[in-house]
């Protein structure tokens, strides 16, 4: 884990001052930490009846493409609003200066599939809650929530209650 951790750059002060960031695409230029990343995300979901990757706008589309193929699922874009051409529904979340939204293609999830939701981090927990609510009401089944970061001191898991989530690498 330190050896995937040392690949991660950490940026103060950004996008504010007093946040730690975690850029992810240090390690992402690195062919084996790439390589590590992938397997660690597909393994645990590999043999189970997933349906549906979805990744979150946008660094969770670098990942759930290819842990989608690996594991014989399809590929859905959960994305910012005004981003997807067809039919969609939303979902707001809160954010610490305000709110933003997700949306879905409305026919992306079919009622009874089993769902895998992938992003690269998770710290408040909102943008992985908005898209458990937005599977939901598609009739869709989150299976789990897979992240290559976990925060765990801002406390996201509680706001997926009845999720099974697993992160890579904990701060």
């Amino acid at each position: 884990m330190d050896d995937l951790k040392s690949l991660i750059r950490e940026v103060p002060d950004f996008p504010k001052e007093g946040i730690l960031f975690y850029d992810v695409t240090t390690l992402l230029k690195d062919v084996q930490g790439l390589g590590e990343v992938l397997k660690r995300l597909t393994e645990p979901f590999e043999g189970l009846d997933i349906h549906k990757v979805i990744g979150i706008e946008s660094r969770g589309f670098i990942f759930a493409p290819t842990v989608a193929q690996r594991i014989g699922a399809g590929f859905v874009p959960v994305r910012k609003p005004g981003k997807l051409p067809a039919g969609t529904i939303s979902a707001s979340y809160d954010l610490e200066y305000g709110q933003d939204e997700l949306e879905i293609h409305k026919d992306a999830i079919n009622v009874g599939e089993n769902v895998l939701i992938i992003d690269d981090l998770i710290a408040t927990g909102g943008t992985a809650a908005a898209t458990v609510e937005l599977v939901r009401r598609l009739g869709g089944n989150v299976i789990a929530a897979a992240f290559l970061v976990e925060l765990e001191f801002l406390n996201g898991r509680q706001k997926l209650d009845g999720v099974d989530i697993f992160s890579i690498l904990q701060y």
